[in-house]
């Protein structure tokens, strides 16, 4: 029992000294994966969150699906889902949650964080001021749970600013920007004018369900009437729900920091009043019994400040692709603004242009210019209002970030500034840590020092040499054209042979394509045509491209749109070959081919992109010469997904056995050996609300033992689903080599493994 006498005094709330190496503000996506990335590396991390869950945006207060380079697999970014900590929350989602709850997905981020003895979580913990020790260099942070009563004086010799907003940032005097730049400024022909406005703006969204009988509702008084205010309300549909209703928006023309509680109270205005058209207005059949579940009461904001830092990214280095020395991280989701007025406005809910393939991100635009040490992370890293638009989504915050969270265990390590990492080659070990945690930055491959394998002569039992995907039951009509999208050899005359079945004689065209960057999947070069006349029925076709690839790449094998014809697919599945379709996905601006305005300073070109499975199966097809790229020695090339060619072993499926062996000439002492698998980086895994067709990639390696030559076992696992698998072993072993035995994961998926790095 407490009691206390009347105090004249005012009391105070109790008070905390908290100390770390590393304090990370913000706890969305972006928050979360650079503190779990520092506090993997040992770094003492404290992880401060205003709210009472992890996840920000895709959190269930909110409930967008998180989403980044493979834009609802809608472009031409093939092999692109993020890497690293995003994507073992990702793939860890899909195993637990493929339907897309976000109550799942909020204890997946939670228990991600838990798990980590570095962390220290502060949960309903809002910074509200900060101290300087010096002009440039931040001392503590200041917060305050109103849950606990409990302010908090936070020190560290680090920070990072992922709070949105940048509260951090923004007290502690950088230099920063709101709204949208000239064309002048950056010579960016994307700039918008005044008219379509300054900002992009939050939205609220609800959830509705079916009840076991009709439900009535009265609308509040405060709801929207006018239904009609809204331009695009005869697009609205009844079972619409989520973040499908992307485009409520409101607040473009305000102050979106300190206008957010106006903000909001606008869009529960608008949300309750489209509720109220949807079940009242009668322009709906079936309603009676669909009740409201769910309502945000907060906002998801898209924009505010953005900080400036060592570079400012742009509309060019977007659509350029430009290659950054500093590269940690790639982007690709769509150029994408919306009107200031959103949902009031008469334009479109958003403009998106897409480049024609994935652009670094530097190192340099998450370091403010002002400060010592001070990281940016998500939505307020250094970045025009145009390349914003992209640089913003979720999944690619939570991809830079991971950057921020390994420089400052570096930083703290050798005793330098964040602005010192890009000093004398330090970045360069910078990208090859984040490289052995899967991050994959373009054209940067894991450095074969750091991995005693490369050191081995790497053999196996068997590999796939791919000359039949094997004929199945399903057909595929033509009335759009398809493709293989397939990892050829240079100065090769490839033979194909298809099945197809016409409902009348006609001409089926196929064309040979490339990328006119070899590392893109936009088939803007077409290398041959031909037409090939096809008899009524079924009947085998084959055909020769006369010409043959100047350097190793993928190509397309496309089958133009007749719908007189079908083509025989295939269930076979394997890593690095995937079927494209130069198809619509509207969800992305995406209508088969991107047409923009002349002077707009973006590309004119076609979408060949895949289906979700159950659809998008292979093209069945028999190959002349073989595909033959599949070889042992890819596990120590240093890359861990589809880049330029397959970059994997894969073993023959008719390999009842299949093992990869790692031979050393003298013996080597190894603590940890790690796996880098197959997780079909080409499947857009939006974390909440989309669901999803599997809860286990089926080209992921699930059954496996690792033994050393002399037979001693290191490692065995099975229904494995993460994509990268780290043994650390409790007594390093000294061999001569080590054998992985491993399981095909179907009869229709053979064994696959990107890369074996021992340490």
């Amino acid at each position: 029992m407490i009691v206390q006498d009347f105090n004249q005094d005012i009391r105070k709330n109790k008070s905390l000294e908290l100390n770390a190496d590393f304090v990370v503000i913000g706890g969305g996506l972006a928050g979360v994966c650079a503190a779990i990335t520092a506090a993997r590396k040992g770094t003492k991390t404290i992880l401060v969150q205003d709210r009472p869950v992890l996840g920000g945006n895709a959190s269930s207060e909110v409930r967008l699906w998180a989403l980044g380079a493979t834009s609802h697999m809608g472009n031409n970014n093939r092999w692109s889902r993020e890497g690293g900590v995003v994507n073992e929350i990702f793939v860890e989602n899909l195993y637990r949650n493929k339907e897309g709850n976000p109550v799942i997905f909020d204890t997946v981020m939670l228990e991600k964080v838990m798990n980590e003895k570095n962390i220290t979580l502060m949960l309903n913990t809002a910074v509200y001021e900060v101290e300087k020790k010096d002009a440039k260099n931040i001392k503590a942070v200041k917060a305050f749970n109103a849950q606990n009563s409990t302010h908090y004086h936070i020190s560290a010799p680090l920070f990072c600013d992922a709070s949105g907003d940048g509260i951090v940032a923004f007290q502690a005097g950088a230099s920063f920007r709101i709204g949208a730049e000239s064309k002048e400024e950056f010579g960016e022909l994307f700039a918008p004018d005044e008219s379509y406005g300054q900002l992009l703006g939050h939205s609220i969204f609800f959830y509705s369900k079916r009840a076991p009988k009709p439900v009535k509702y009265v609308a509040p008084d405060f709801a929207l009437k006018d239904i009609q205010s809204i331009p695009r309300y005869k697009v609205i549909e009844k079972d619409d729900t989520g973040c499908r209703f992307w485009w409520l928006e409101y607040g473009g023309r305000k102050d979106t920091i300190h206008d957010t509680e106006e903000i909001k109270y606008e869009l529960w205005k608008v949300v309750y009043g489209v509720w109220d058209y949807i079940k009242n207005s009668g322009e709906f059949e079936d309603v009676d019994d669909l009740t409201l579940e769910w309502a945000g009461t907060i906002p998801g904001k898209r924009e505010s400040r953005r900080f400036d830092g060592l570079y400012m990214m742009k509309q060019q280095d977007v659509i350029g692709q430009q290659r950054f020395d500093d590269a940690i991280a790639f982007g690709g989701w769509a150029i994408d603004l919306h009107p200031a007025d959103g949902v009031y406005s008469e334009k479109s809910g958003c403009t998106q242009w897409h480049s024609k393939g994935i652009y670094d991100i530097p190192y340099r635009s998450l370091i403010p210019k002002d400060l010592n040490n001070l990281f940016l992370a998500g939505r307020i890293i250094s970045a025009s209002h145009v390349a914003f638009g992209t640089t913003r989504v979720m999944a690619t915050t939570g991809f830079t970030a991971q950057a921020i969270g390994m420089a400052a265990h570096m930083c703290l390590d050798k005793n330098i500034t964040p602005a010192q990492v890009l000093e004398n080659g330090v970045i360069k070990e910078l990208q090859n840590e984040l490289n052995l945690y899967g991050q994959s930055i373009p054209n940067v491959p894991i450095m074969s020092a750091s991995n005693l394998a490369s050191k081995a002569n790497i053999s196996a039992s068997s590999q796939l040499d791919l000359e039949e995907i094997a004929y199945g039951e399903t057909w595929l009509n033509l009335a759009t054209s398809a493709a293989m999208l397939l990892p050829l050899v240079k100065e090769t005359q490839y033979t194909f042979t298809v099945v197809v079945n016409a409902t009348e004689a006609t001409e089926l065209e196929v064309q040979f394509r490339v990328a006119e960057k070899e590392k893109n999947y936009t088939p803007d070069n077409t290398l041959e045509s031909k037409k090939i006349a096809i008899n009524k029925g079924e009947q085998k076709v084959t055909f020769t491209f006369d010409n043959t690839l100047e350097k190793e790449q993928y190509a397309f094998v496309c089958f133009m749109a007749n719908e007189k014809v079908s083509i025989q697919e295939s269930e076979e599945l394997y890593s690095g070959v995937v079927s494209l379709f130069n198809g619509v996905n509207k969800a992305v601006s995406n209508k088969g081919k991107q047409t923009p305005p002349e002077g707009l300073g973006v590309d004119t070109f076609e979408f060949w992109i895949p289906y979700r499975r159950p659809a998008g199966k292979n093209i069945a097809m028999e190959i002349s010469p073989a595909v033959s790229v599949y070889e042992a020695s890819n596990v120590v090339n240093g890359y861990v997904r589809p880049w330029g060619t397959a970059n994997s072993w894969t073993a023959d499926l008719k390999d009842t056995h299949p093992t990869l062996k790692i031979d050393w000439a003298e013996k080597q002492t190894i603590s940890s050996i790690k796996l880098f698998l197959d997780g079909d980086y080409d499947h857009a895994m939006e974390s909440v609300q989309f669901g999803h067709y599997d809860d286990i990639v089926p080209q992921c390696l699930q059954d496996y033992t690792i033994k050393t030559v002399e037979g001693e076992i290191l490692a065995s696992q099975i229904g494995n689903y993460q994509t990268i698998n780290e043994w650390k072993l409790k007594t390093p072993v000294t061999t001569k080599g080590i054998v992985i035995e491993v399981k095909h994961p179907s009869a229709t998926t053979p064994a696959t493994i990107f890369e074996v790095v021992c340490q």
